[in-house]
């Protein structure tokens, strides 16, 4: 005996038998004792419209098709939410990115700064010692003047004591 199995688009699908059909209800319905079937279940052209069969399978494939409709749905809003977490991580990637690459630059200022900086402070540094050598050697021509203007004072101090030692001389 065989009877007929509603494919998941809602659509007829093809002949079972009532083995198949029983071993496909279990795997559906784990540990539910299903009862044994006495009649074939008439195809939906073999229902007799307006009858309870008709009903039962039209109920079936309003529940089919509401369930692929949902399942659609469900789909769609689920890929639409991992596009807008995508787009929005991508914002977030980009926001922090900025920041990054902001400082980035920034610290290239600094390094580049520094370096000037270093370069003038080095170039000060030659320039303080040129000025130190040249007031030292100042300093040491001012001293030598200074025994110059001594030794001078002695010479004229001699000088003047021989010219009176010689004019004393020459008087007595």
């Amino acid at each position: 005996m065989s009877c007929v199995v509603l494919s998941e688009s809602g659509g007829i699908g093809h002949l079972i038998s009532k083995a198949q059909t029983q071993s496909l209800l279990r795997g559906m319905y784990p540990g539910t004792p299903i009862p044994a079937a006495r009649a074939r279940v008439p195809s939906s052209s073999e229902a007799e419209p307006g009858g309870l069969e008709a009903s039962l399978l039209e109920l079936f494939h309003e529940h089919q098709n509401s369930s692929l409709r949902l399942r659609e749905l469900t789909e769609n809003s689920k890929k639409e939410a991992i596009r807008k977490a995508s787009r929005v991580s991508d914002l977030l990637v980009d926001a922090v990115n900025g920041g990054v690459q902001e400082c980035f630059i920034i610290e290239k200022r600094i390094e580049l700064e520094i370096r000037v900086l270093a370069a003038s402070i080095a170039r000060f540094m030659k320039q303080t010692d040129q000025w130190l050598t040249a007031t030292h050697a100042i300093n040491t021509a001012v001293k030598e003047i200074g025994d110059f203007e001594n030794w001078m004072k002695t010479m004229e101090f001699d000088c003047k004591s021989i010219n009176a030692a010689i004019h004393n001389i020459h008087q007595d």
